[in-house]
């Protein structure tokens, strides 16, 4: 399962041409539709958060990084700064529990996964699907990519708020290959069954799981 693997850009994007997920017009239509009508509903406690995190500690009240997309192609995303200090470099530290760069205001955001709101932006932008693989920084896409097999093939859909491997509870860090492996197959196993249904049911079953999960910290 775990072999080194490193496709070509040509190569992706023939895997992403070819998946119905990634072209569907209803799946776009619901993003946009979720998307705005979230943002909407939330902005009073986006607004909120975004006090909180300017009074707690100095920075940014954004945290803006670059993590890999559809077709391998990197973007930018938006998340509420959660830690006091943050990486966007060759070597990514991922948070572990009881992590002290992580913020009191931090702690309460990651465990609620507000932190994650502000990629509603993303959605809206064509970045990102409400439903789909959850993106990861450009080095941890280098690193596992030379190591497990079928990691590329996560770019055949847009990545997503929320996604299968998070209701299966595969979220929170992979200090192992085979935790991120795990990982990647629920990825290409929703690509490779996708429907509008399906991504129904994952949104549904998001929120219990938000509020069952053991590690989200």
């Amino acid at each position: 399962m775990l072999i080194a693997t490193n496709p070509s850009a040509e190569q992706r994007t023939c895997v992403v041409k070819s998946s119905p997920v990634a072209r569907d017009p209803l799946k776009r239509a619901m993003d946009v539709l979720v998307a705005g009508g979230a943002l909407l509903f939330f902005a009073p406690l986006l607004a909120l958060v975004a006090i909180l995190i300017k009074l707690e500690s100095p920075g940014p009240v954004m945290f803006r990084q670059s993590r890999g997309g559809l077709n391998g192609r990197s973007f930018t995303i938006f998340k509420f700064r959660s830690m006091r200090c943050q990486e966007n470099g060759a070597k990514v530290v991922q948070a572990k529990r009881d992590d002290d760069r992580i913020t009191t205001v931090g702690r309460i955001i990651r465990k609620t996964s507000i932190d994650e709101l502000p990629q509603l932006l993303n959605v809206l932008r064509g970045d990102m699907s409400i439903v789909g693989p959850r993106p990861h920084a450009l080095a941890h896409d280098e690193q596992y990519g030379a190591v497990i097999a079928n990691y590329h093939l996560r770019f055949r859909a847009r990545p997503g708020l929320t996604g299968l491997a998070q209701i299966k509870g595969l979220r929170g860090g992979t200090g192992e290959v085979e935790a991120m492996a795990a990982r990647i197959d629920a990825d290409n196993e929703y690509i490779e069954r996708w429907t509008l249904g399906g991504d129904i049911k994952i949104l549904l079953l998001t929120v219990p799981h938000l509020l069952m999960a053991e590690n989200a910290y």
